[in-house]
């Protein structure tokens, strides 16, 4: 449930990331390191480019090279998970993690539970009596941000809009809030409640795993982080609903945007490699994806 926590937060720009202090029981291949990737080739004009975001990064981890910048340079638009300069996108998302039917946060915990859970939030100044509207889910987002070393952590999504904007560059989306509010339901509430509760009692582990996981983004190395996602038991039953059937659904849209101009996509790193990854996909469609470093 750790990591699947963790790769929920990528659908609320948290993260896509590998999970709680396990270790990885066999070494990936990883022949192909590189966030970024150019597709080409069947009657494209000019090639696209596939980007493997981070979502929350501290800024003396973030990086960013002269390939990529060159890539984004070479695009006519940027398209993300969804569309980032769009102005209600955050007063939509708050309203898809609104609990409904009358239910409050503490609805999900028994008393001792939830005096554990106050004390925890009183700790880390998470304000959790104004937080009694949202699903439990709400919490992992400030959760995450204790597991990071900065107080001002960057955005990759963040900063690539403002290139664009400054570029003129329009910005689209893959998915809207309402297909990722959807992903979230899919997963069972009071388990995320108990997993909420276990990652708070021990935020040591906690920033542990990211610390593991950014190492591994950090030397761009798609195939370990891909393993580190899919080696958790916890995603075998929801694999398909966050990964899969989204990249899935997302290819055809890629293909299209990328017929019409060069477009440089930025999706979280997870939804990459892998034999149901964009990457794969994309191939399997007739399409060259290489690295580019």
């Amino acid at each position: 449930m750790y990591k699947q926590l963790i790769l929920l937060c990528g659908l609320l720009f948290l993260g896509a990331l590998p999970g709680m202090a396990q270790a990885v029981k066999k070494k990936p291949v990883t022949g192909n390191k590189s966030l970024l990737w150019k597709v080409s080739g069947k009657g494209l004009k000019q090639p696209s480019y596939l980007f493997g975001t981070l979502h929350i990064i501290c800024p003396s981890d973030y990086l960013w090279t002269a390939a990529m910048q060159k890539a984004l340079d070479a695009s006519k638009k940027v398209v993300f998970e969804m569309d980032m300069d769009d102005p209600s996108l955050q007063s939509r998302m708050t309203a898809g993690m609104m609990l409904k039917d009358g239910k409050t946060l503490k609805d999900f915990y028994t008393e001792e539970e939830y005096k554990q859970l106050t004390g925890i939030a009183t700790q880390n100044n998470i304000p959790l009596q104004m937080m009694q509207g949202f699903s439990p889910f709400a919490l992992v987002s400030f959760l995450y941000l204790k597991a990071i070393t900065c107080t001002i952590p960057e955005s990759y999504e963040g900063n690539i809009t403002k290139l664009a904007a400054k570029q003129h560059k329009e910005v689209l989306g893959l998915e809207t809030v309402e297909d990722q509010v959807k992903v979230i339901e899919a997963i069972n509430v009071d388990s995320i409640a108990k997993a909420v509760l276990r990652i708070a009692g021990d935020l040591d582990s906690f920033r542990l795993t990211y610390a593991q996981m950014l190492a591994v983004y950090k030397q761009q190395d798609m195939p370990a982080l891909y393993q580190q996602i899919i080696e958790s038991p916890d995603y075998k039953d929801d694999l398909n609903t966050l990964l899969f059937d989204r990249n899935k659904k997302w290819v055809p849209a890629i293909i299209d945007m990328a017929k019409a101009q060069p477009v440089f996509v930025a999706v979280g790193a997870g939804h990459l490699w892998g034999d149901k990854g964009v990457i794969a996909l994309l191939r399997q469609e007739g399409y060259t994806v290489e690295p580019v470093r």
